[in-house]
């Protein structure tokens, strides 16, 4: 059949007007591709030629509030392979095996792995710059040098749980380093460079840099002068008691900033691996529940004294050594008891009977609540995992019995960090405080402050007056009572001794107890408070103010010193017992001849030094306490 012209021209219009709409298509595909998805393309094809050899951002710097370093890092590099950069693999597994003290036949299968890239580890991960110097002096194709580093802590265990460690992976694993592990770690960064299909870099394509976001440092609360002295006198605990552990705390109690913390048994955080997990996972001040003790007091006190229930001066007990609550005697630890005393003696003395009856005054509701107020029962809030929160009675459950031994420290759990809050609100006129570490996070390369952490007050308990009294009281624990382990010349300390007995199996244990002491000073404007608890010392009477008190004294004095606080001229004169050596005041002697001190009597050593007649300089200086038969250095001239 013979087709029309009209027929032929239609078709061919058709055909024409087909194949420009196909390449208009075309076109439009063609501009898409070009100028819509061109840089992504690209970017496509550049990912899968580019091979990354990555670098670790610095992870920041952990600093004490006086900026010495508590934690940092050191240069580490790691060693990366690109299999099919490898000209010969059993050349170059052969090398790396002997530097990098492998086995052979583990560094053939990973310079021979179907991956792009791929590390030696752990044997080429964080090695020294020595190794990484032997390695580079190989000259291995397709062998690489990472930089990299590894976390670095200058003062091996000290402060161990509080700063915690970083993992080979530069990733927070405990303490604030995991805590605060995003503000620490920064982001990586890389070098990419361009390869084929076969692995051979392609010369036409330059490396690309990415470089590395670095972690921001932390500035903590944390006083590494205080610390060092709780650290001195924590070993000293160690070395003398053999317990089965210790704890202190130091805290500002006008903030909430911790200005030291340690606990025993303790651990090199760059050696983590070599301890048992239950050593380093516990961080025994924030974590450890256990009966208080006498330590307890200073809330039932505080209590009685903020709601009228008791003056201090006036009101009297008569303790024969125990008391009757609901058919059971409670015994004070005096046998015998301490017969008839003011309440101010009940409290020097820490006599149980004496704050039973400060708890039936109170009667329960009004005692727990104060308890409760005092934080007893919740988490402080401190920045750190594993906080416990403690164990108090539920109130339906509180009868007679219960109310009475809460109000002396027994039945109830609480942890050390606790106590250290409360005790810091009964002191500091009345108002609790969050505890906490991180004080500042710091921009490594401008050094300006990116964040700061101020104090957090959650409520007033007591009033300012009712803390000046106790205050008072527990300074004259310290001069007179219980806690005289804990007396500073120069300084007015108070606090309270603590002997809490340890329970296995709903028994108390015979001989086993822990042994604690909380103090503070200036008594008149408190600066730190410091609690240690010591447990199960070893070879000795095991009290509160035989044990813990004396550290509890060193700590503080020493610390006080190195503050900058200086001492008071007057305080509640300490009552000697028979281990105490007495002190006496140094004289003046500047200016005097030899014949006149000669001629006088001193309780003291004279050592001279120098020609002349006359003292033109002394030490000790004058006015300063030492003990009988101490030595005073004189330095003669003439005038």
């Amino acid at each position: 059949m013979r087709v029309s012209n009209v027929t032929v021209r239609k078709r061919l219009i058709f055909v024409l007007f087909a194949g420009l709409a196909v390449f208009f298509i075309i076109g439009l595909r063609l501009g898409y591709v070009q100028f819509a998805l061109g840089d992504w393309l690209t970017d496509r094809a550049e990912d899968s030629w580019s091979r990354d050899v990555p670098f670790e951002a610095k992870r920041g710097e952990i600093l004490d509030r006086n900026d010495v370093v508590l934690a940092t890092n050191v240069s580490a590099p790691s060693i990366l392979v690109v299999p099919r950069q490898v000209q010969d693999p059993v050349e170059t597994a052969e090398q790396l095996a002997a530097v990098l003290n492998m086995d052979h036949k583990k560094a053939y299968e990973l310079v021979t792995k179907k991956e792009s890239i791929v590390r030696i580890n752990p044997e080429g991960r964080k090695i020294t710059k020595e190794k990484a110097s032997e390695v580079r002096a190989l000259r291995l194709a397709g062998v690489y040098i990472a930089e990299d580093s590894k976390r670095h802590y200058p003062f091996g265990s000290y402060l161990s749980h509080v700063l915690g460690f970083a993992g080979i992976d530069n990733q927070g694993l405990t303490g604030l380093e995991l805590y605060y592990d995003e503000q620490l770690k920064g982001e990586k960064g890389h070098v990419s460079f361009f390869s084929t299909a076969k692995g051979n870099r392609m010369p036409n394509l330059a490396d690309e840099y990415t470089a590395p976001v670095n972690g921001l440092d932390m500035r903590l609360t944390i006083d590494s002068r205080v610390q060092t002295i709780i650290e001195r006198e924590l070993d000293i605990a160690e070395a003398t008691y053999n317990p089965d552990g210790a704890i202190a705390i130091a805290m500002n109690p006008n903030t909430g900033e911790i200005l030291g913390m340690s606990s025993r048994p303790h651990y090199n955080p760059e050696e983590f691996q070599e301890v048992p997990p239950e050593i380093y996972n516990q961080n025994k001040p924030v974590w450890m529940q256990y009966e208080p003790g006498s330590t307890f007091k200073i809330i039932t006190l505080a209590a009685a004294l903020e709601e009228g229930e008791v003056d201090l001066e006036r009101d009297t007990f008569y303790d024969p050594g125990y008391i009757e609550v609901s058919g059971r005697n409670l015994r004070c630890w005096k046998k015998g008891g301490h017969g008839q005393q003011t309440f101010l003696e009940v409290v020097q003395n820490s006599c149980n009977p004496g704050f039973v009856v400060l708890g039936e005054r109170l009667g329960k509701d009004r005692l727990f609540d104060y308890i409760e107020d005092f934080g007893f029962g919740e988490k402080t809030g401190i920045d750190l995992q594993g906080e416990g929160t403690g164990i108090l009675f539920n109130r339906e459950n509180v009868g007679p019995l219960e109310q009475a031994t809460t109000a002396f420290g027994q039945g109830v759990a609480v942890t050390p960090l606790q106590q250290v809050t409360a005790v810091s609100a009964a002191i500091n006129g009345g108002y609790l405080y969050q505890p906490y570490l991180a004080k500042e996070w710091i921009d490594p390369l401008t050094g300006e402050i990116v964040e700061a952490q101020t104090p957090t007050a959650k409520r007033q308990v007591i009033s300012a007056e009712t803390s000046e009294k106790l205050r008072y009281a527990l300074e004259s624990v310290v001069a007179l009572g219980t806690g005289k382990g804990a007396f500073v010349d120069g300084y007015r300390v108070g606090g309270k001794t603590g002997t809490a007995q340890k329970a296995k199996d709903g028994r108390y244990l015979e001989n086993n107890h822990i042994v604690s002491f909380i103090g503070f000073a200036p008594a008149d404007d408190p600066q730190i408070v410091v609690y240690v608890a010591v447990d199960n010392p070893k070879d000795t009477l095991q009290f509160g103010g035989i044990v813990a008190a004396p550290i509890v004294g060193k700590i503080i004095g020493d610390s006080l010193r190195a503050m900058g606080v200086e001492p008071r001229e007057t305080q509640i004169e300490k009552e000697l017992v028979w281990s105490d050596e007495p002190l006496i005041e140094v004289p003046d002697l500047i200016g005097r001849t030899k014949r006149e001190i000669f001629d006088s009597y001193y309780e003291l050593q004279l050592e001279v030094e120098g020609e002349g007649q006359n003292v033109l300089a002394q030490s000790p200086e004058p006015g300063v306490k030492v003990t009988t038969g101490s030595t005073i250095r004189l330095y003669m001239g003439d005038k």
